[in-house]
């Protein structure tokens, strides 16, 4: 795309006589694109900076390019690089703000749908982009600035602008795989964020937590578009009751079937034999997610007991697709499979409820914006994190009795869509049986491909880089 301001041999005018023809043409087309986005976009107050733009191409009463007109090299040169840098600049911040976004997967949650090291490239505008709520921030950066710059928060708090949406291409479907702003990470203790704040509260007590900064660090608050980024598969929509019995997750009380690239972890036993690293690389099963559990140790030999396996054999601990189950069954070498039971899952949304398990959880209702759900103090826990937080309404539960702002309450209407997001490693993924609902404000984009995969298990040269992968379809 050529440069608005790539004038250096044209002179300053005054008035339109003289202007060429293509001077004519580059105004219509930047003017015209300039409107349509303000259309979209629906602030026509920006629509006063339209007489900037003619003044670019046509009458220069500004004098953009005065730099270009010195003897000076020395200047000349530096204002080049700003001038490239500046536009630059701005436009990867509109690119990355209104169009796509690039992602990295730091984590194997969406195994084996999405590999770790699969370089994303998110669509902003399927769902529709939001207007952001810290309009003054670095583009590139998410919230903090790189160690090499320094570090320290790379946006200001201020001014702060309300949730607003532009119309999208599309809306959130079940299936989808989507990229959202991380809902807990709205309070974060900036020295220990995992596990998130509201679990060390949990776990330490609040009080503990605020006052030990030596082990916590300081307690600070994220806008919205600043939380971290998270990609997880969308299970749940707005008015769905959700249910998962035996890992099987139910949608309104019918079975939703997993995607093939859902997987489970699995104690497996040989008969004696090792599985090889050919084996595994088969299989897809990263060398991180290999474990081998040695029962000549302590631990090793009671975990292996507490599964009813012989710890005088070789066990590993896998995470296996519906594929990958299969096809180990299948091989003698393989003496038994047993699925990891749930007390190995730890505690779920919302902490405190013992009677739920990451493979036995619910049902939670999905509320839908203007839904009005009776509050009680038996689902209190698990929607006062959404009125609070979320919605901004005060909210507290005393004597058996419901506040809300003050004044007793047995009901509420919602402000916005809540969805439910899993990942597809399910036994190894942090998502929303853990950190419970996602608010439709928090929805970044989808992705569409992947533009670059490296595997960290191998060098350069044998195989780091997974051609086959380069823009396969991320949107399954």
């Amino acid at each position: 795309m050529e440069r608005a301001n790539n004038t250096a041999e044209q002179p300053r005018r005054k008035g339109f006589r003289n202007v060429p023809v293509k001077q004519w043409v580059k105004f219509a087309v930047w003017g015209l694109v300039y409107v349509l986005f303000i259309a979209w976009v629906g602030n026509f107050w920006w629509l006063f900076l339209l007489p900037l733009i003619f003044d670019l191409f046509i009458t220069r009463y500004i004098p953009w390019d005065f730099w270009k007109r010195t003897r000076n090299k020395t200047l000349y040169s530096i204002f080049s690089w700003i001038d490239a840098i500046v536009f630059a600049l701005v436009a990867v911040y509109f690119i990355n703000l209104y169009l796509f976004q690039n992602y990295q997967i730091p984590t194997s949650s969406l195994e084996k749908t999405l590999l770790v090291g699969d370089f994303l490239f998110v669509s902003k505008a399927s769902y529709g982009p939001r207007i952001p709520n810290t309009p003054l921030s670095f583009p590139l950066v998410q919230n903090t600035f790189p160690a090499w710059l320094g570090g320290g928060k790379s946006y200001f708090d201020k001014p702060q602008w309300e949730y607003r949406r532009l119309k999208g291409l599309t809306h959130v479907k079940r299936g989808d795989i989507v990229v959202f702003n991380f809902p807990a990470g709205d309070t974060v203790a900036l020295k220990q964020q995992n596990p998130d704040y509201y679990s060390l509260c949990y776990y330490y007590g609040k009080e503990v937590v605020h006052q030990r900064k030596d082990i916590f660090g300081e307690i600070i608050y994220r806008p919205v578009d600043r939380r971290e980024n998270y990609v997880k598969r969308c299970v749940g929509l707005p008015g769905d009751t959700l249910q998962i019995i035996d890992n099987q997750i139910y949608i309104n009380g019918k079975i939703l079937e997993d995607h093939d690239g859902v997987q489970y972890n699995y104690y497996v036993q040989t008969n004696g034999s090792l599985i090889t690293s050919s084996m595994f690389e088969k299989m897809n099963i990263s060398v991180v997610d290999r474990r081998f559990i040695d029962g000549r140790t302590q631990a090793g030999a009671q975990e292996i007991a507490a599964m009813d396996l012989d710890p005088a054999l070789p066990v590993y601990h896998l995470p296996l697709t519906k594929a990958n189950y299969q096809a180990l069954s299948q091989n003698q070498m393989i003496k038994a499979i047993k699925v990891e039971p749930a007390w190995r899952g730890g505690d779920v949304y919302p902490l405190g409820k013992t009677d739920w398990t990451r493979d036995n959880y619910g049902p939670v209702y999905m509320p839908r914006k203007s839904d009005k759900l009776d509050i009680t103090p038996a689902n209190y826990a698990v929607y006062e994190r959404l009125i609070r937080n979320y919605e901004h309404q005060e909210i507290v539960l005393k004597d058996s009795t419901v506040y809300i702002n003050g004044a007793p309450a047995d009901s509420y209407t919602f402000q916005m869509d809540y969805y439910w997001m899993m990942g597809d490693n399910r036994h190894n993924s942090a998502d929303s049986r853990y950190w419970g609902y996602v608010p439709e404000d928090h929805i970044v984009g989808r992705p569409v491909c992947v533009w670059l995969s490296l595997d960290k298990d191998k060098g350069w040269f044998s195989g780091r880089i997974r051609w086959e992968r380069f823009f396969k379809n991320a949107k399954q």
